[in-house]
């Protein structure tokens, strides 16, 4: 029998379980365990999963230990693993539990058959980048996250334009009033950004989308920059609006007068395991809406 790539294989389930997860999890599990892998879950997962004869443990430890991990829900799921592992390299599979799934591209009904094929070595793989995000005030380093959909810079809790300076490269872009910027990786561009009236950017592209959102001048438009651009935008001190950052709609930062907000590539990248049939403009076909095959 040829040596398997993969041996441990780490379970990650949305946070908010329901049955139709539960059952998926646990056929998955024994489906694992009759080929004779070695599973390992998530505590979160074991706790609202029940899966008491899974060993459980932390996202860092199944990092260090799985050779891949599965993510079972929605985009969000995904986002949420994928920010936690990032730094480990582990690849990852997403099945779809949720209702988008720009990212869990298998199916709940074809999970067997799809993860045996990937489990086989029969898979596409693509590496993502991701965007780090530090928040500095008056010199001093004073929060920092990582994103893989997006960095929004917006307005928070009042019905205030906000006021910033953006700049690429330490080179001066724009100074700006509106409902904030959004960031986005390749990832990203079907996400927050799209709704924003940003460009749809192939996931493996080595770019940043720069969206604004509902600019106070209307020629203040979406560009797409260079990956291994960094990216500052300075939140003025003339302006009244409370400002936020959020990365993947997930994770909070705030932000003063002042700040400034330094968004760059991160140096991993997460690497992603699709079906061998699996394929991009079909998924945007699928979930656009957009016309089917002449």
């Amino acid at each position: 029998m040829p040596e398997r790539s993969f041996k441990t294989i780490g379970l990650i389930g949305k946070k908010y379980a329901n049955a139709d997860l539960a059952n998926t999890l646990k056929n998955l599990c024994a489906y694992l365990k009759e080929n004779e892998y070695d599973i390992l879950v998530d505590d979160n997962t074991a706790r609202t999963c029940n899966t008491c004869d899974i060993p459980s443990m932390s996202r860092q430890e199944l990092g260090e230990r799985c050779d891949l991990v599965v993510a079972l829900g929605g985009d969000g799921t995904m986002l949420s693993a994928a920010r936690s592992l990032a730094k480990y390299g582990v690849p990852m599979v997403g099945v779809n539990m949720g209702t988008l799934g720009f990212l869990t591209d298998i199916a709940a009904s074809q999970i067997h058959e799809k993860i045996q094929e990937i489990l086989n070595g029969k898979y596409i793989k693509e590496e993502r980048l991701l965007l780090q995000v530090i928040i500095k005030r008056d010199g001093e380093h004073i929060n920092e996250s990582i994103a893989f959909n997006d960095v929004v810079v917006h307005k928070w809790e009042e019905a205030r334009m906000l006021e910033f300076e953006t700049a690429i490269d330490k080179g001066y872009v724009n100074k700006q009033r509106s409902d904030g910027l959004i960031i986005a990786t390749p990832t990203g561009s079907t996400a927050y950004a799209l709704s924003g009236g940003g460009p749809i950017v192939h996931p493996t592209l080595n770019a940043f989308i720069l969206v604004p959102i509902c600019p106070h001048t209307l020629s203040q438009r979406p560009i797409v920059v260079d990956g291994d651009s960094e990216i500052t935008v300075t939140v003025s001190a003339t302006g009244h609006a409370r400002a936020q950052v959020t990365c993947d709609g997930q994770i909070n930062l705030g932000v003063i007068a002042g700040d400034i907000i330094c968004i760059k590539k991160l140096e991993k990248k997460i690497i992603i395991l699709h079906p061998e049939d699996y394929n991009y403009y079909e998924i945007l076909r699928a979930k656009l809406n957009w016309g089917g095959n002449p």
